[in-house]
């Protein structure tokens, strides 16, 4: 990561007003609704914004008891006790809740993750500067600080542990709240989201490169939900390019200014996977595989958005081909193609046609990529979009698919929705078309099938423990008689007719007593 990469990811982090990225779209629908008391409802909702991290219940709506932590929650020993409304004695805050705590001191990610460890459900964060455009505000808090830019909530790059979603709400209002509460009040409060619902069909996308780890698990991992969903579901993969002309790797005179990081002339560059320049992967070796993936794409996926072969080809690519030695390995690449069924000479005219990757040339697919990851505000890796709509939490196979699902006009949603939607293994679903390992009960009891099992299991171990019990109190009891037989019988043989009664033990006690 570089200096400028890194300074605007801990400037995003900290809420920095950057005009620029501002603007980033988020066609999420969240809706932030307080209900309870009368004073604070607003028919149309309260105007915020939503963290860049974690995971929105799409579809969904979390309606719970506001408490205020009177504190930044900076410090990860959170003190449960306190905060408004006020409670008696050392009584926590009741789960389920939605906390409200003070912007400032940290991190946006580092509250949250303090708020989801003592138990919230779900975060406000309470703003604490007045925006320069908002002169009311400015009057009430008698202070002319203010800050020209809305704050971002974005991830800090720690956020992938974070379960929880969470909200920014405006000083103004965030104040009259923090009044109400302070005073005893019971505040309900409401998040609520919903993706867009165009019609029948649902329109999703990937930002990724192709040596990123984590889209490459899931890439893996969503290959057979994609083609179940069949042409239900539209996808389309986009390849993040670095531009180089705003990085200045194309020098005035024409020349690569950023060595093998990039292609054509410095145009069109990638981070090196391997942070090392001399070998292994070059940014360059990355740039290409984007473009070779983009043409697959337009070739088998394209006109109708599943792209089977596309997904045969990153997948049989990931599992062979992917490291140093095979990257860039024309034979490995050749056997991708045979195995995916892709024709790779069409894929090669491709790449040449849309302006190649040499000389000080223009390539037609890369502008798009470029232009479109400018126009979506893409800036964090990997990023999904379902309907327009930024997905945040991590990328998973079931996060993805439930916000897929969500994104269906009501009653055109298809069949593997309906069967898999709940289901624990959505892959293996998607597979069968079965679920076959049903989630627990949500009232937290015991399914009858797992009830019965125990109960054999259990009926199994008492019958072996008693028998086993048996078998020895016999065993000790033959060989107490035999003891006693072998120290007070005579030992003639001859004594009586039927033979010496040092027979019973003789023949180690196979003869019942009974």
């Amino acid at each position: 990561m570089t200096t400028t990469t890194r300074l605007l990811s801990i400037a995003l982090a900290l809420g920095a007003p950057l005009q620029s990225l501002a603007k980033t779209p988020d066609n999420v629908s969240s809706r932030l609704m307080i209900q309870i008391p009368k004073a604070l409802y607003k028919e149309d909702g309260y105007d915020h914004r939503e963290a860049l991290f974690g995971m929105p219940h799409y579809g969904g709506a979390i309606a719970q008891q506001l408490y205020y932590a009177d504190s930044d929650l900076c410090d990860p020993n959170v003190d449960t006790t306190k905060g408004y409304p006020a409670r008696s004695g050392k009584d926590s805050w009741p789960s389920p809740f939605i906390l409200m705590v003070d912007r400032g001191g940290c991190t946006f990610v580092k509250k949250v993750r303090n708020a989801q460890r003592a138990g919230a459900a779900g975060v406000i964060i309470a703003d604490n500067t007045c925006l320069c455009n908002d002169q009311d505000c400015i009057a009430k808090s008698g202070s002319p600080t203010c800050e020209t830019a809305e704050p971002i909530m974005a991830d800090d790059g720690s956020g992938s542990d974070i379960s929880i979603p969470s909200f920014l709400m405006f000083k103004t209002d965030a104040d009259a709240v923090k009044e109400e509460v302070k005073k005893g009040q019971f505040v309900q409060l409401e998040m609520k989201w919903a993706l867009p619902n165009y019609d029948d069909r649902v329109e999703y996308s990937l930002w990724f490169t192709p040596t990123d780890v984590v889209s490459r698990e899931f890439l893996r991992n969503f290959k057979q939900v994609a083609q179940a969903l069949g042409d239900k579901a539209y996808f389309t993969p986009h390849l993040y390019i670095y531009d180089g002309l705003k990085s200045n790797c194309l020098g005035n005179d024409g020349s690569n200014m950023c060595s093998n990081l990039c292609t054509n002339n410095g145009r069109y560059c990638a981070t090196d996977p391997d942070n090392d320049l001399t070998r292994g992967i070059s940014g360059a070796d990355v740039v290409k595989e984007s473009l070779r993936r983009l043409c697959i794409w337009k070739q088998h996926g394209e006109q109708d958005g599943v792209g089977a072969e596309w997904w045969d080809y990153v997948t049989w690519f990931m599992d062979r081909c992917n490291n140093a030695n095979y990257f860039m390995n024309e034979d490995c690449i050749k056997d991708a193609y045979k195995h995916s069924r892709v024709d790779g000479d069409r894929v090669d005219s491709c790449m040449k046609d849309s302006g190649g990757l040499t000389g000080d040339n223009s390539n037609a697919f890369l502008d798009l990529e470029i232009n479109a990851q400018t126009e979506r505000g893409v800036v964090v890796l990997p990023t999904a979009f379902v309907n327009t709509a930024a997905l945040r939490g991590s990328l998973t196979v079931a996060n993805i698919f439930d916000a897929i699902c969500a994104g269906f006009m009501e009653g055109t949603a298809p069949k593997i929705c309906n069967v898999c939607t709940k289901c624990p293994d959505v892959e293996g679903c998607a597979r069968s078309g079965v679920c076959k390992l049903m989630p627990a009960s949500s009232s937290g009891g015991v399914s009858g099938g797992t009830f019965a099992m125990t109960v054999l299991v259990l009926a199994g171990v008492f019958a072996g423990a008693a028998f086993w019990h048996w078998k020895k109190t016999r065993d000790d009891m033959r060989n107490e008689v035999r003891g006693i037989l072998a120290e007070y019988m005579p030992l003639d043989e001859g004594e009586k007719e039927g033979g010496s009664p040092m027979d019973f033990a003789r023949r180690a006690g196979t003869t019942s007593l009974i």
